[in-house]
Formats: structure tokens, C-alpha cells, sequence
């Protein structure tokens, strides 16, 4: 249940437009909304100021619908990752606009409200092929609220790419660095800058990169400091990460 939600109903009740019995009913749902095969979370917003996210590989059709369903008649907030089209269509159909997709990202969104702008999160790469991953973070940065700037294919094979782009490293409140093969970038990045760090290492890169466990285990070895590794492929945990650090900065501030 989002921050909005449960305002409107205390201010209702404060008003006199509802007993005190139909607020509890109301807000029953915390800390989760019980639909047997999944526990929405639907205090997160609050505790994180992150909705519920939602893992879809794994889940059938009829349960991501329920998921959906049941978020909308809440008037809660829900997001979708690793979503296909095809899903994603199932969606739209049934639920209309209020279902939206960001095909780069994998990414849908359902009863997503605007967020206020807060900070700026810089997404780099080091290769093209990154960029799925890529998307994902920052879509999910922005959706969080978060302004994000990208810069794409700057990796170690031509640093001259990256430092001809160092000035968009001074804008950034956190810089998040996806690299496949040996994942040397984020080490890089994070000795130009004193922004904090977030890598992510992608499963890109020939075989002895082992599906991005050289590019973790290179980034959890960095001699750089200030940097911070979420797991392989991560696009979703690294954009939520930066935006808690963003949030978390902007408070003290």
C-alpha cells in the first residue's frame, strides 16, 4: 500500500468520512496481501520507498494476472521485471493503460504513479551488448525517480570513449558501471571519481568469462575504492540500490 493511499484514508477518518472500523478495514493489508501463491508486499513502499517488485520468469500467466489484479484493486503499485512481450500484451489487454512497458528494460509497471525528480544517477557500459542490463537499471532508477543519464560502449578496449565523457561523472550523485568478459570497467570509473560505485557484472563475453562470474569475482576484487557489486545481471537491484543511496544523500542534505 503506497504513502498516498494511506494518507487519503486517514484523512478521511480524521474528516468523520469513515468509521474507525472501515480504516482498519482499508489497511488491513499490511504488512501483506495474502493471495495464497504470493504475499504482496504491499508495505515496502514505505519502509524502502520501493514498490513491489515482481520476478515474473517462473510465475504462470494466470498468477502474474492475479498479481496485477489484485494490485489495481488495492490502488496499489507494483513492478514487473524480466517481463515478455507477450506477457506484457496479456496485460495491456485485460488492464489497459494503466499497464505500461519498457520493451529495452524487460520492464513493466502497474498503477505506477509519477515520482517526484530527485538526484541524478549516471548508467554506463562498457559494451553495446551490456545494455539490456543497462536499461533495466536506469528505467528502474527513473521509475523510482531518479533523473539518469547514460553512456553506452565506453569500455577498456578504447578508454580514450570514456575519458572523452569524464565531465558526466561531476553531475552524478551515483554512477552505476555494467561490464561483461573480465570487468574491468567499474575499477576504472570508480579511480576517476569520488562518486560512489555501483557495478554490475552481465553474463557477456566468450567462454572463459563463465557467464559473468569472472566479471563479479574481477569487480568484488577491485583495487578502486568506493565501489559497491550487486549480483550478475542485477539491472534491477543496482537502479533500486542508487536510488536508495540518491534518497538516503538528499535527506541528510
Amino acid at each position: 500500500m503506497n504513502p498516498r493511499k494511506i494518507e487519503k484514508i486517514l484523512r478521511r477518518l480524521s474528516k468523520g468520512d469513515c468509521t474507525v472500523a472501515e480504516a482498519l478495514e482499508l489497511l488491513r493489508t499490511l504488512p501483506y496481501d495474502d493471495l495464497e501463491f504470493a504475499k504482496l508486499d504491499q508495505h515496502r513502499e514505505l519502509r524502502k520507498g520501493i514498490p513491489e517488485a515482481v520476478y515474473t520468469p517462473g510465475k504462470t500467466t494466470n498468477q502474474i494476472l492475479g498479481i496485477a489484479s489484485r494490485t489495481l484493486e488495492r490502488g496499489d503499485e507494483a513492478v514487473f521485471t524480466r517481463m515478455s512481450k507477450d506477457l506484457f500484451d496479456r496485460l495491456r489487454n485485460k488492464f489497459g493503460a494503466k499497464v505500461r512497458w519498457y520493451p529495452e528494460a524487460r520492464i513493466a509497471t502497474v498503477g505506477l504513479a509519477k515520482r517526484p525528480n530527485i538526484g541524478r544517477v549516471l548508467v554506463v557500459t562498457a559494451g553495446t551488448s551490456d545494455i539490456p542490463v543497462a536499461e533495466e537499471a536506469a528505467v528502474t532508477a527513473e521509475l523510482l525517480g531518479c533523473r539518469v543519464d547514460r553512456l553506452y560502449d565506453v569500455g577498456v578496449a578504447g578508454i580514450h570513449r570514456l575519458t572523452a565523457n569524464i565531465r558526466q561523472f561531476d553531475a552524478a550523485d551515483v554512477i552505476i558501471v555494467l561490464a561483461g568478459m573480465e570487468g574491468a570497467l567499474p575499477s576504472v570509473v570508480a579511480g576517476m571519481t569520488s562518486k560512489p560505485v555501483i557495478a554490475v557484472p552481465t553474463s557477456v563475453g566468450y567462454g572463459a568469462s563463465f557467464d559473468g562470474i569472472a566479471a563479479l569475482l574481477g569487480m568484488l576484487s577491485s583495487c578502486s575504492s568506493g565501489i559497491g557489486v550487486v549480483n550478475i545481471d542485477n539491472g534491477f537491484g543496482a537502479g533500486a540500490l542508487a536510488t536508495v543511496i540518491v534518497k538516503s544523500t538528499r535527506r541528510r542534505a
